[in-house]
Protein backbone atom coordinates (compact mmCIF):
# COMPACT_ATOMS: atom_id res chain seq x y z
CA UNK A 1 0.00 0.00 0.00
CA UNK A 2 2.82 2.37 0.91
CA UNK A 3 4.52 1.96 -2.46
CA UNK A 4 1.23 2.79 -4.22
CA UNK A 5 0.95 6.03 -2.24
CA UNK A 6 4.59 6.85 -2.98
CA UNK A 7 4.07 6.16 -6.68
CA UNK A 8 0.94 8.33 -6.76
CA UNK A 9 2.76 11.09 -4.92
CA UNK A 10 5.65 10.95 -7.40
CA UNK A 11 3.25 10.99 -10.35
CA UNK A 12 1.42 13.97 -8.86
CA UNK A 13 4.71 15.77 -8.26
CA UNK A 14 5.84 15.07 -11.83
CA UNK A 15 2.51 16.36 -13.14
CA UNK A 16 2.75 19.53 -11.08
CA UNK A 17 6.37 20.11 -12.14
CA UNK A 18 5.43 19.61 -15.78
CA UNK A 19 2.45 21.95 -15.46
CA UNK A 20 4.62 24.54 -13.71
CA UNK A 21 7.35 24.24 -16.37
CA UNK A 22 4.76 24.52 -19.15
CA UNK A 23 3.19 27.55 -17.53
CA UNK A 24 6.62 29.12 -17.08
CA UNK A 25 7.48 28.40 -20.72
CA UNK A 26 4.17 29.87 -21.86
CA UNK A 27 4.89 32.99 -19.83
CA UNK A 28 8.46 33.44 -21.04
CA UNK A 29 9.07 37.17 -21.31
CA UNK A 30 11.25 38.53 -24.12
CA UNK A 31 14.98 38.69 -23.33
CA UNK A 32 16.59 41.79 -21.90
CA UNK A 33 19.54 43.03 -19.86
CA UNK A 34 19.83 42.46 -16.13
CA UNK A 35 17.78 44.85 -14.06
CA UNK A 36 18.44 46.44 -10.70
CA UNK A 37 15.98 46.70 -7.79
CA UNK A 38 13.30 49.41 -7.96
CA UNK A 39 14.65 51.20 -11.07
CA UNK A 40 14.63 48.13 -13.29
CA UNK A 41 16.44 49.19 -16.46
CA UNK A 42 16.04 52.97 -16.16
CA UNK A 43 19.75 53.38 -15.45
CA UNK A 44 20.53 52.07 -18.96
CA UNK A 45 18.60 54.84 -20.74
CA UNK A 46 20.21 58.26 -21.26
CA UNK A 47 19.26 61.48 -23.02
CA UNK A 48 18.76 59.72 -26.37
CA UNK A 49 16.55 56.71 -25.55
CA UNK A 50 16.10 55.67 -29.19
CA UNK A 51 19.87 55.26 -29.59
CA UNK A 52 20.32 53.51 -26.23
CA UNK A 53 17.51 51.07 -27.03
CA UNK A 54 19.01 50.42 -30.46
CA UNK A 55 22.32 49.36 -28.87
CA UNK A 56 20.56 47.16 -26.31
CA UNK A 57 18.46 45.50 -29.02
CA UNK A 58 21.60 44.62 -30.98
CA UNK A 59 22.56 42.44 -28.02
CA UNK A 60 19.19 41.19 -26.77
CA UNK A 61 17.10 40.92 -29.91
CA UNK A 62 14.32 42.68 -31.87
CA UNK A 63 11.68 41.96 -29.20
CA UNK A 64 13.21 43.04 -25.91
CA UNK A 65 11.93 43.42 -22.36
CA UNK A 66 12.83 46.44 -20.23
CA UNK A 67 11.30 47.43 -16.91
CA UNK A 68 11.11 51.10 -15.99
CA UNK A 69 10.08 51.27 -12.34
CA UNK A 70 6.68 49.54 -12.15
CA UNK A 71 6.14 49.64 -15.93
CA UNK A 72 6.81 46.64 -18.20
CA UNK A 73 8.10 47.70 -21.61
CA UNK A 74 8.41 45.71 -24.81
CA UNK A 75 10.87 47.28 -27.26
CA UNK A 76 10.35 46.38 -30.93
CA UNK A 77 13.34 46.87 -33.24
CA UNK A 78 12.86 44.96 -36.52
CA UNK A 79 10.40 45.12 -39.44
CA UNK A 80 9.22 41.55 -38.79
CA UNK A 81 8.56 42.25 -35.10
CA UNK A 82 6.86 45.58 -35.90
CA UNK A 83 4.50 43.79 -38.27
CA UNK A 84 3.50 41.41 -35.48
CA UNK A 85 2.57 44.24 -33.12
CA UNK A 86 1.19 46.80 -35.58
CA UNK A 87 -0.62 44.56 -38.05
CA UNK A 88 -1.15 40.94 -37.05
CA UNK A 89 -1.97 41.76 -33.40
CA UNK A 90 -2.83 45.41 -34.03
CA UNK A 91 -6.14 45.50 -32.16
CA UNK A 92 -4.55 44.14 -28.97
CA UNK A 93 -1.97 46.94 -29.03
CA UNK A 94 -4.27 49.76 -30.09
CA UNK A 95 -4.53 51.45 -26.68
CA UNK A 96 -2.21 53.91 -24.95
CA UNK A 97 -0.57 53.73 -21.51
CA UNK A 98 -1.13 56.41 -18.84
CA UNK A 99 0.99 59.45 -19.64
CA UNK A 100 1.71 62.29 -17.22
CA UNK A 101 2.33 65.03 -19.83
CA UNK A 102 -0.85 64.22 -21.74
CA UNK A 103 -2.76 64.03 -18.45
CA UNK A 104 -1.93 67.66 -17.64
CA UNK A 105 -1.53 69.24 -21.07
CA UNK A 106 -4.14 67.32 -23.10
CA UNK A 107 -7.03 67.34 -20.68
CA UNK A 108 -6.50 63.95 -19.04
CA UNK A 109 -5.59 62.18 -22.30
CA UNK A 110 -8.73 63.24 -24.15
CA UNK A 111 -6.68 63.85 -27.28
CA UNK A 112 -6.30 61.53 -30.25
CA UNK A 113 -2.60 60.85 -29.82
CA UNK A 114 -2.62 59.53 -26.23
CA UNK A 115 -6.29 58.68 -25.73
CA UNK A 116 -7.20 55.12 -24.74
CA UNK A 117 -8.58 52.95 -27.54
CA UNK A 118 -12.35 52.78 -27.63
CA UNK A 119 -15.50 54.31 -29.16
CA UNK A 120 -14.35 57.87 -28.41
CA UNK A 121 -10.93 57.54 -30.07
CA UNK A 122 -12.38 55.72 -33.10
CA UNK A 123 -15.19 58.19 -33.69
CA UNK A 124 -13.06 61.27 -33.06
CA UNK A 125 -10.44 59.99 -35.50
CA UNK A 126 -13.16 59.54 -38.14
CA UNK A 127 -14.44 63.06 -37.50
CA UNK A 128 -10.98 64.66 -37.76
CA UNK A 129 -10.16 62.71 -40.90
CA UNK A 130 -13.46 63.65 -42.58
CA UNK A 131 -13.44 67.33 -41.61
CA UNK A 132 -9.74 68.17 -41.86
CA UNK A 133 -7.49 65.38 -43.13
CA UNK A 134 -9.36 63.73 -46.02
CA UNK A 135 -8.09 64.18 -49.59
CA UNK A 136 -11.08 66.42 -50.37
CA UNK A 137 -10.41 68.70 -47.39
CA UNK A 138 -6.67 68.81 -48.04
CA UNK A 139 -7.36 69.96 -51.61
CA UNK A 140 -9.61 72.78 -50.41
CA UNK A 141 -6.57 74.28 -48.62
CA UNK A 142 -4.39 74.19 -51.73
CA UNK A 143 -4.67 77.93 -52.46
CA UNK A 144 -3.90 78.76 -48.84
CA UNK A 145 -0.73 76.63 -48.87
CA UNK A 146 0.35 78.44 -52.04
CA UNK A 147 -0.13 81.83 -50.35
CA UNK A 148 1.83 80.90 -47.24
CA UNK A 149 4.72 79.38 -49.19
CA UNK A 150 4.84 82.46 -51.44
CA UNK A 151 5.20 84.63 -48.31
CA UNK A 152 8.05 82.40 -47.13
CA UNK A 153 9.78 82.68 -50.52
CA UNK A 154 9.33 86.47 -50.54
CA UNK A 155 10.95 86.78 -47.10
CA UNK A 156 13.90 84.63 -48.16
CA UNK A 157 14.18 86.57 -51.43
CA UNK A 158 14.65 89.81 -49.45
CA UNK A 159 17.51 88.20 -47.54
CA UNK A 160 19.00 86.86 -50.77
CA UNK A 161 19.18 90.38 -52.24
CA UNK A 162 21.21 91.47 -49.22
CA UNK A 163 23.20 88.21 -49.28
CA UNK A 164 22.65 87.59 -45.58
CA UNK A 165 22.12 84.36 -43.67
CA UNK A 166 18.59 83.28 -42.77
CA UNK A 167 17.41 81.10 -39.89
CA UNK A 168 15.65 78.41 -41.91
CA UNK A 169 14.47 76.57 -38.80
CA UNK A 170 12.62 79.63 -37.51
CA UNK A 171 11.24 80.73 -40.88
CA UNK A 172 9.86 77.31 -41.83
CA UNK A 173 8.38 76.79 -38.34
CA UNK A 174 6.64 80.17 -38.60
CA UNK A 175 5.26 79.29 -42.03
CA UNK A 176 3.94 75.89 -40.94
CA UNK A 177 2.33 77.37 -37.80
CA UNK A 178 0.59 80.03 -39.91
CA UNK A 179 -0.64 77.43 -42.39
CA UNK A 180 -1.76 75.09 -39.61
CA UNK A 181 -3.67 77.83 -37.80
CA UNK A 182 -5.47 78.76 -41.00
CA UNK A 183 -6.42 75.13 -41.68
CA UNK A 184 -7.51 74.32 -38.13
CA UNK A 185 -8.70 77.63 -36.66
CA UNK A 186 -9.64 79.56 -39.80
CA UNK A 187 -7.11 82.37 -39.33
CA UNK A 188 -3.50 83.16 -38.48
CA UNK A 189 -2.33 84.22 -35.04
CA UNK A 190 0.69 86.26 -34.07
CA UNK A 191 3.38 84.51 -32.02
CA UNK A 192 2.68 86.66 -28.97
CA UNK A 193 -1.00 85.69 -29.02
CA UNK A 194 -0.10 82.31 -27.55
CA UNK A 195 2.82 83.42 -25.38
CA UNK A 196 5.68 85.91 -25.54
CA UNK A 197 7.97 82.98 -26.43
CA UNK A 198 6.02 82.20 -29.61
CA UNK A 199 4.44 79.07 -31.08
CA UNK A 200 7.60 77.14 -31.90
CA UNK A 201 9.21 77.48 -28.47
CA UNK A 202 6.03 76.55 -26.58
CA UNK A 203 5.32 73.61 -28.88
CA UNK A 204 8.89 72.33 -28.54
CA UNK A 205 8.55 72.48 -24.75
CA UNK A 206 5.43 70.31 -24.99
CA UNK A 207 7.24 67.81 -27.20
CA UNK A 208 10.14 67.61 -24.74
CA UNK A 209 7.87 67.29 -21.70
CA UNK A 210 5.97 64.50 -23.46
CA UNK A 211 9.15 62.51 -24.15
CA UNK A 212 11.28 63.18 -21.08
CA UNK A 213 11.82 60.36 -18.57
CA UNK A 214 9.20 61.44 -16.07
CA UNK A 215 9.39 59.41 -12.85
CA UNK A 216 5.65 59.91 -12.47
CA UNK A 217 5.13 57.66 -15.51
CA UNK A 218 7.12 54.84 -13.91
CA UNK A 219 6.30 55.36 -10.22
CA UNK A 220 2.74 56.73 -10.15
CA UNK A 221 2.81 57.71 -6.48
CA UNK A 222 5.90 59.88 -7.02
CA UNK A 223 4.03 62.17 -9.40
CA UNK A 224 2.40 63.85 -6.40
CA UNK A 225 5.84 64.85 -5.07
CA UNK A 226 7.01 66.33 -8.42
CA UNK A 227 10.64 65.56 -7.61
CA UNK A 228 11.80 66.65 -11.10
CA UNK A 229 9.70 69.81 -11.22
CA UNK A 230 8.01 68.51 -14.38
CA UNK A 231 4.43 68.72 -13.10
CA UNK A 232 4.90 72.42 -12.40
CA UNK A 233 6.18 72.97 -15.96
CA UNK A 234 3.38 70.88 -17.47
CA UNK A 235 0.71 72.81 -15.58
CA UNK A 236 2.25 76.10 -16.71
CA UNK A 237 2.32 75.18 -20.41
CA UNK A 238 -1.17 73.66 -20.12
CA UNK A 239 -2.41 77.02 -18.81
CA UNK A 240 -0.84 78.81 -21.79
CA UNK A 241 -2.55 76.54 -24.30
CA UNK A 242 -5.88 76.50 -22.48
CA UNK A 243 -6.04 80.31 -22.49
CA UNK A 244 -5.23 80.36 -26.21
CA UNK A 245 -7.79 77.65 -27.06
CA UNK A 246 -10.50 79.33 -24.97
CA UNK A 247 -9.88 82.50 -26.95
CA UNK A 248 -10.34 80.57 -30.21
CA UNK A 249 -13.59 78.96 -29.04
CA UNK A 250 -14.93 82.32 -27.84
CA UNK A 251 -14.14 83.86 -31.24
CA UNK A 252 -15.99 81.05 -33.00
CA UNK A 253 -19.00 81.45 -30.71
CA UNK A 254 -19.75 84.74 -32.48
CA UNK A 255 -22.28 84.05 -35.31
CA UNK A 256 -20.74 84.08 -38.78
CA UNK A 257 -22.04 86.21 -41.62
CA UNK A 258 -24.32 84.40 -44.09
CA UNK A 259 -22.30 82.58 -46.73
CA UNK A 260 -19.08 82.69 -44.68
CA UNK A 261 -17.27 79.34 -44.84
CA UNK A 262 -17.28 77.24 -41.69
CA UNK A 263 -13.94 75.92 -40.47
CA UNK A 264 -12.96 72.88 -38.40
CA UNK A 265 -13.67 74.61 -35.08
CA UNK A 266 -17.14 75.67 -36.26
CA UNK A 267 -17.92 72.09 -37.25
CA UNK A 268 -16.87 70.71 -33.86
CA UNK A 269 -18.85 73.35 -31.98
CA UNK A 270 -21.93 72.58 -34.10
CA UNK A 271 -21.64 68.88 -33.25
CA UNK A 272 -21.28 69.68 -29.55
CA UNK A 273 -24.32 72.02 -29.55
CA UNK A 274 -26.47 69.57 -31.50
CA UNK A 275 -25.84 66.77 -29.01
CA UNK A 276 -25.71 64.41 -31.98
CA UNK A 277 -22.32 62.90 -31.22
CA UNK A 278 -22.30 59.18 -30.50
CA UNK A 279 -19.74 59.73 -27.73
CA UNK A 280 -19.04 62.14 -24.88
CA UNK A 281 -18.19 65.44 -26.52
CA UNK A 282 -17.87 68.76 -24.71
CA UNK A 283 -15.74 71.89 -24.78
CA UNK A 284 -12.84 70.09 -23.10
CA UNK A 285 -12.79 67.38 -25.77
CA UNK A 286 -12.76 70.04 -28.50
CA UNK A 287 -9.77 71.81 -26.92
CA UNK A 288 -7.90 68.51 -26.53
CA UNK A 289 -8.33 67.61 -30.19
CA UNK A 290 -7.55 71.13 -31.45
CA UNK A 291 -4.31 71.10 -29.47
CA UNK A 292 -3.49 67.67 -30.87
CA UNK A 293 -4.01 68.84 -34.43
CA UNK A 294 -1.89 71.97 -33.87
CA UNK A 295 1.04 70.15 -32.25
CA UNK A 296 1.08 67.44 -34.92
CA UNK A 297 0.79 69.83 -37.85
CA UNK A 298 3.34 72.43 -36.80
CA UNK A 299 6.27 70.54 -35.35
CA UNK A 300 6.43 67.39 -37.47
CA UNK A 301 6.40 69.11 -40.88
CA UNK A 302 8.80 71.88 -39.85
CA UNK A 303 11.24 69.42 -38.28
CA UNK A 304 11.26 67.16 -41.34
CA UNK A 305 11.90 70.14 -43.65
CA UNK A 306 14.72 71.15 -41.29
CA UNK A 307 16.40 67.75 -41.55
CA UNK A 308 15.85 67.60 -45.32
CA UNK A 309 17.52 70.94 -45.93
CA UNK A 310 20.30 69.93 -43.53
CA UNK A 311 21.02 66.75 -45.50
CA UNK A 312 20.89 68.63 -48.82
CA UNK A 313 23.32 71.26 -47.54
CA UNK A 314 25.58 68.51 -46.24
CA UNK A 315 25.35 66.69 -49.60
CA UNK A 316 25.48 69.44 -52.29
CA UNK A 317 25.68 66.90 -55.13
CA UNK A 318 22.28 65.55 -54.08
CA UNK A 319 20.90 69.09 -53.81
CA UNK A 320 22.04 69.66 -57.40
CA UNK A 321 20.23 66.53 -58.59
CA UNK A 322 17.01 67.77 -56.98
CA UNK A 323 17.45 71.18 -58.63
CA UNK A 324 18.10 69.59 -62.01
CA UNK A 325 14.90 67.55 -61.74
CA UNK A 326 12.94 70.64 -60.74
CA UNK A 327 14.35 72.62 -63.66
CA UNK A 328 13.37 69.83 -66.05
CA UNK A 329 9.87 69.22 -64.65
CA UNK A 330 8.87 72.74 -63.59
CA UNK A 331 11.12 75.05 -65.60
CA UNK A 332 13.33 77.85 -64.32
CA UNK A 333 10.85 80.69 -64.84
CA UNK A 334 8.19 79.79 -62.29
CA UNK A 335 7.66 78.43 -58.80
CA UNK A 336 6.72 74.82 -58.08
CA UNK A 337 3.00 74.08 -58.24
CA UNK A 338 1.48 71.40 -56.02
CA UNK A 339 0.46 69.51 -59.16
CA UNK A 340 4.17 69.14 -60.04
CA UNK A 341 4.91 67.00 -57.00
CA UNK A 342 3.65 63.76 -58.59
CA UNK A 343 6.33 64.07 -61.30
CA UNK A 344 9.26 64.73 -58.97
CA UNK A 345 10.55 61.19 -58.51
CA UNK A 346 14.00 62.06 -57.19
CA UNK A 347 12.56 64.51 -54.66
CA UNK A 348 10.28 61.69 -53.50
CA UNK A 349 13.34 59.47 -52.96
CA UNK A 350 15.08 62.26 -51.03
CA UNK A 351 12.04 62.65 -48.80
CA UNK A 352 11.88 58.91 -48.13
CA UNK A 353 15.56 58.88 -47.24
CA UNK A 354 15.04 61.74 -44.77
CA UNK A 355 12.13 59.87 -43.17
CA UNK A 356 14.45 56.86 -42.90
CA UNK A 357 17.45 58.61 -41.34
CA UNK A 358 15.45 61.19 -39.37
CA UNK A 359 12.04 59.65 -38.59
CA UNK A 360 9.57 62.22 -37.27
CA UNK A 361 9.20 60.28 -34.01
CA UNK A 362 12.09 57.81 -33.59
CA UNK A 363 10.08 55.97 -30.96
CA UNK A 364 6.49 55.73 -32.18
CA UNK A 365 3.96 56.88 -29.61
CA UNK A 366 3.79 54.06 -27.05
CA UNK A 367 1.02 51.49 -27.24
CA UNK A 368 -0.43 49.38 -24.45
CA UNK A 369 -1.49 45.75 -24.65
CA UNK A 370 -5.18 45.25 -23.90
CA UNK A 371 -4.90 41.51 -23.11
CA UNK A 372 -2.17 38.93 -22.49
CA UNK A 373 -0.80 37.47 -25.73
CA UNK A 374 2.11 35.53 -27.22
CA UNK A 375 4.30 36.85 -30.04
CA UNK A 376 7.16 34.84 -31.53
CA UNK A 377 7.00 32.54 -28.50
CA UNK A 378 7.29 35.40 -25.99
CA UNK A 379 4.64 36.22 -23.40
CA UNK A 380 3.43 39.83 -23.58
CA UNK A 381 1.50 40.64 -20.38
CA UNK A 382 -1.65 42.73 -20.30
CA UNK A 383 -1.03 46.48 -19.86
CA UNK A 384 2.57 46.27 -21.08
CA UNK A 385 3.88 49.39 -22.81
CA UNK A 386 5.07 48.69 -26.36
CA UNK A 387 7.60 51.00 -28.02
CA UNK A 388 8.46 50.56 -31.68
CA UNK A 389 11.96 51.91 -32.33
CA UNK A 390 11.73 53.07 -35.94
CA UNK A 391 15.14 54.67 -35.56
CA UNK A 392 16.66 51.21 -34.98
CA UNK A 393 14.63 49.65 -37.80
CA UNK A 394 15.63 52.35 -40.27
CA UNK A 395 19.35 52.07 -39.42
CA UNK A 396 19.52 48.30 -39.25
CA UNK A 397 22.39 47.08 -41.51
CA UNK A 398 20.49 43.80 -41.98
CA UNK A 399 17.68 45.77 -43.61
CA UNK A 400 19.51 48.67 -45.27
CA UNK A 401 22.84 48.74 -47.13
CA UNK A 402 25.10 51.58 -45.89
CA UNK A 403 22.41 52.25 -43.30
CA UNK A 404 24.12 55.32 -41.79
CA UNK A 405 24.63 57.08 -45.14
CA UNK A 406 22.24 59.53 -46.80
CA UNK A 407 21.68 57.84 -50.15
CA UNK A 408 18.32 58.56 -51.88
CA UNK A 409 19.29 56.33 -54.83
CA UNK A 410 18.63 53.29 -52.63
CA UNK A 411 14.94 53.74 -53.55
CA UNK A 412 15.48 53.50 -57.31
CA UNK A 413 13.26 50.65 -58.51
CA UNK A 414 11.98 50.10 -54.97
CA UNK A 415 8.29 49.88 -54.10
CA UNK A 416 8.88 50.75 -50.43
CA UNK A 417 6.82 53.72 -49.31
CA UNK A 418 5.99 55.43 -46.00
CA UNK A 419 2.27 54.65 -45.95
CA UNK A 420 2.54 52.02 -43.19
CA UNK A 421 2.46 48.90 -45.37
CA UNK A 422 6.23 48.39 -45.56
CA UNK A 423 7.52 47.85 -42.05
CA UNK A 424 11.09 48.67 -43.03
CA UNK A 425 9.96 52.32 -43.25
CA UNK A 426 7.12 53.37 -40.95
CA UNK A 427 7.84 56.96 -39.82
CA UNK A 428 4.08 57.59 -39.44
CA UNK A 429 3.36 54.30 -37.72
CA UNK A 430 0.88 51.75 -38.99
CA UNK A 431 -2.48 50.22 -38.21
CA UNK A 432 -5.26 51.65 -36.06
CA UNK A 433 -3.02 54.18 -34.34
CA UNK A 434 -1.05 55.28 -37.39
CA UNK A 435 -0.83 59.05 -37.98
CA UNK A 436 -4.08 60.28 -39.60
CA UNK A 437 -2.33 63.41 -40.88
CA UNK A 438 0.27 61.51 -42.92
CA UNK A 439 -1.01 62.61 -46.35
CA UNK A 440 -1.07 66.30 -45.41
CA UNK A 441 2.34 66.05 -43.76
CA UNK A 442 3.98 64.53 -46.83
CA UNK A 443 2.48 67.18 -49.11
CA UNK A 444 3.68 70.01 -46.86
CA UNK A 445 7.23 68.65 -46.56
CA UNK A 446 7.69 67.96 -50.27
CA UNK A 447 6.14 71.26 -51.34
CA UNK A 448 8.20 73.42 -48.97
CA UNK A 449 11.47 71.63 -49.78
CA UNK A 450 10.78 71.76 -53.52
CA UNK A 451 10.15 75.50 -53.32
CA UNK A 452 13.22 76.25 -51.20
CA UNK A 453 15.54 74.27 -53.46
CA UNK A 454 13.98 75.45 -56.74
CA UNK A 455 13.83 79.15 -55.93
CA UNK A 456 17.24 79.43 -54.26
CA UNK A 457 20.81 78.21 -54.21
CA UNK A 458 22.14 77.73 -50.69
CA UNK A 459 25.53 78.02 -49.03
CA UNK A 460 26.56 77.66 -45.40
CA UNK A 461 27.57 80.83 -43.50
CA UNK A 462 31.04 81.88 -42.36
CA UNK A 463 32.79 79.71 -44.93
CA UNK A 464 31.56 76.52 -43.29
CA UNK A 465 32.16 73.37 -45.33
CA UNK A 466 29.27 70.91 -45.87
CA UNK A 467 31.13 68.27 -43.87
CA UNK A 468 31.29 70.66 -40.89
CA UNK A 469 27.52 71.12 -40.58
CA UNK A 470 26.42 70.14 -37.07
CA UNK A 471 23.76 67.39 -37.20
CA UNK A 472 23.34 66.93 -33.42
CA UNK A 473 19.87 65.81 -32.35
CA UNK A 474 17.74 67.03 -29.47
CA UNK A 475 15.44 64.30 -28.20
CA UNK A 476 11.73 64.87 -27.77
CA UNK A 477 8.47 63.37 -28.96
CA UNK A 478 9.79 64.76 -32.25
CA UNK A 479 13.60 64.76 -32.54
CA UNK A 480 14.73 68.18 -33.75
CA UNK A 481 18.08 69.71 -34.61
CA UNK A 482 19.91 70.74 -31.45
CA UNK A 483 20.87 74.02 -33.18
CA UNK A 484 18.90 76.03 -35.71
CA UNK A 485 19.81 75.60 -39.37
CA UNK A 486 21.19 78.79 -40.89
CA UNK A 487 22.19 79.28 -44.52
CA UNK A 488 22.74 82.00 -47.12
CA UNK A 489 20.26 82.02 -50.06
CA UNK A 490 20.80 83.35 -53.57
CA UNK A 491 17.99 83.60 -56.10
CA UNK A 492 17.75 81.05 -58.91
CA UNK A 493 14.48 82.30 -60.41
CA UNK A 494 13.33 85.74 -61.47
CA UNK A 495 9.77 86.00 -60.20
CA UNK A 496 7.37 88.85 -60.72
Amino acid sequence: MAWILITLALLLLAYLLRAWSKKKLERRLPPGPKSIPVLGHLHLIGKNPHQDMQKLAEKHGPIMYLRFGFVRNIIVSSPQAAKQFLKIHDINFASRPPHEASKYISYDQRNLSFGAYGPYSRNMRKLCTLELLSSVKINTFKAMRKEEIRLLVDNIENAAREHVSVDLSTMVASMTSDASCRMIFGKKYEDNEIDERGFKVVIQEVMQLAAIQNLGNFFPYLSLLDLQGLTKRMKAVAKVFDKFLEKILDEHAIPKDPGQTKDFVDTMLDIMKSGGAEFEFDRTHIKAVLLDMLLAAVDTAATTVDWTMSELLKNPQIMKKVQNELAEVVGIDKMVDESDLASLEYLDMVTKEVFRLHPVAPLLLPRQSIEDCKIDGFFIPKKSTVMVNVYAICRDPKVWTDAEKFRPERFVGSNIDVQGRDFELIPFGSGRRGCPGMQLGIIMVRLIVAQLVHCFDWTLPDGMKPSELDMTEEFGLVVTRANHLKAIPSCRLHLN
